[in-house]
């Protein structure tokens, strides 16, 4: 895979995972350039197939001397990193590298959860995400069009709760986790400016693309945010572009500073996201459609997921690529945080 110049992406400013990758870019000098808009008119345009299943946003490489639309964030940003080594957003040492790959899926796959509930669980938020995403597809709809779009927006997604496991029951899980996550983040933030530091990793982009929305997008949760965490505010503000930023090696956090200063949110991945991450894990394996375990007291049931099952598998290659040093220095940290589980015993 090799990146074109500047690298094509299709995106919504509505997507955290295209505000992560577009943000990332801005960081790291490299050229993109953004259509927003519905990704399979873009791929028509380009005549490139669609990806399957066809995810925010869309970004074009070259592979094997064609043009290829690829879409998970994760994988694309460690590629990047072999292909542009200057402004590295994954930390040099490896333990802290893993770290950061967890922290990012944590980002992805758990902090997610918030966003989707927030945003189609509260009559003000369902009524504003519908009002204004038709409009992101298309800022001419006439009004006929736009309550038509507005409708089958609304609909399609408050039936689409069930993606993140949102419903009566798990609500208070996920608002609980939401507002503990944003005082843990406020708390580390009145100690650095970044998770690992005074230079951004991925793990930052990840987070930060699901605040975007969280905080610049939804009302419900924009104001839980402004009520409690002011350096989140400000610290998603400045992240939307560190161009000029100038990172130094030094800038990486110490491993024994990053330990001790990222307990807090790594108890939180322990408390909820590793459970979810285990049952669904299982439900795959054993071929069922859904999952069910208890998550911070309380019984937490939802549709199985196949990709969090390959998080969980991708988390523990990471692992096993580690020295048997680092790999001492990951487990005593996870057994301290609760989150030992989350390495797969053979």
């Amino acid at each position: 895979m090799k990146s074109l110049s500047p690298i094509p992406i299709c995106g919504n400013p509505a997507s955290p995972y295209t505000r992560k990758m577009v943000s990332l870019l801005r960081y790291r000098r490299i050229p993109y350039s953004i259509t927003w808009g519905d990704p399979r008119g873009f791929l028509r345009n380009l005549k490139i197939d669609e990806p399957k299943p066809i995810l925010l946003p869309v970004i074009i490489f070259e592979v094997d001397g064609e043009e290829k639309a690829v879409c998970d964030s994760t994988p694309i940003i460690r590629h990047l990193e072999i292909e542009f080594s200057k402004r590295s957003v994954i930390p040099s040492n490896p333990s802290l590298a893993f770290l950061n790959y967890v922290l990012e899926d944590f980002g992805d796959e758990w902090v997610t959860k918030y966003m989707f509930h927030y945003r189609w669980n509260f009559k003000d938020d369902i009524e504003n995400a519908s009002t204004r995403l038709p409009l992101l597809h298309d800022m001419s709809l006439d009004e006929r069009s736009h309550r038509e779009f507005k409708k089958y927006v609304a609909d399609w997604q408050t039936n689409r709760l069930w993606v993140v496991g949102s419903n009566q029951i798990t609500a208070p899980i996920i608002e609980a986790s939401y507002k503990r996550f944003l005082e843990q983040l406020e708390e580390l933030l009145a100690l650095q400016p970044f998770l690992f530091g005074s230079r951004p990793s991925s793990a930052d982009y990840a987070i930060y693309g699901q605040l975007t929305q969280l905080i610049g997008f939804d009302p419900t949760s924009r104001a839980i945010a402004y009520d409690r965490s002011p350096r989140v505010i400000s610290w998603l503000d400045l992240m939307e572009d560190m161009s000029g930023l100038e990172p130094e090696e030094t800038d990486w956090l110490s491993l024994e500073n990053a330990l001790e200063n990222l307990g807090a949110i790594f108890q939180e991945i322990g408390r909820v996201y590793i459970p979810a991450l285990l049952a669904n894990a299982q439900g795959v394996a054993n071929n069922t459609e859904s999952w069910k375990t208890q998550i911070d007291g309380a019984t937490w049931e939802q549709k199985c997921f196949p990709y969090q099952a390959k998080c969980l598998n991708w988390i523990n290659d990471e692992f096993n690529k580690l020295s048997e040093d680092d790999q001492s220095i990951v487990n005593s940290f996870l057994s301290k945080t609760g989150c030992e589980k989350l390495i797969l015993k053979d």
